[in-house]
């Protein structure tokens, strides 16, 4: 089972209470501007970090299959003999290296980064092949 970490989901919460104290201020000073910046970042952020408490595991497997987050916070299980492909996209761009994680089911593709699952996606794709086969 991989989930996502809990302090980042704090911190997204948190932003947005803050986001959501700018545009109370800055609605009683007048600042239209500041409003309509404040009040889509207070709900986005909200919305993250409400995500990531409600629904903290992103994947999961077991011997019958992986379940995966499917939409906002729905899960589908997809048997092992479902999943055709377990890749691990890498990436280089201005010094930094990113992972994703990319699990091909045929009609769907599933992508989870370092983020959603609170561990390596390298790791966690060996670990995922292993229990497959």
């Amino acid at each position: 089972m991989w989930k996502v970490r809990r302090e980042p989901a704090v911190f997204k919460i948190l932003g947005a209470l803050a986001c959501a104290g700018l545009a109370v201020y800055w609605y009683a000073g007048g600042d239209v501007r500041g409003v309509i910046l404040a009040v889509p970042a207070a709900v986005l952020l909200g919305g993250m970090g409400l995500r990531d408490l409600l629904v903290p595991v992103r994947l999961a497997a077991d011997e019958s299959g992986i379940t995966v987050v499917h939409g906002y916070a729905g899960r589908r299980h997809v048997p092992w003999e479902r999943i055709e492909e377990i890749t691990v996209d890498v990436r280089r761009r201005h010094g930094l290296r990113s992972e994703m994680l990319e699990i091909d089911t045929g009609d769907g593709l599933h992508i989870f980064s370092a983020h959603d699952l609170g561990a390596s996606p390298t790791e966690v794709a060996a670990e995922l092949r292993r229990r497959g086969t």
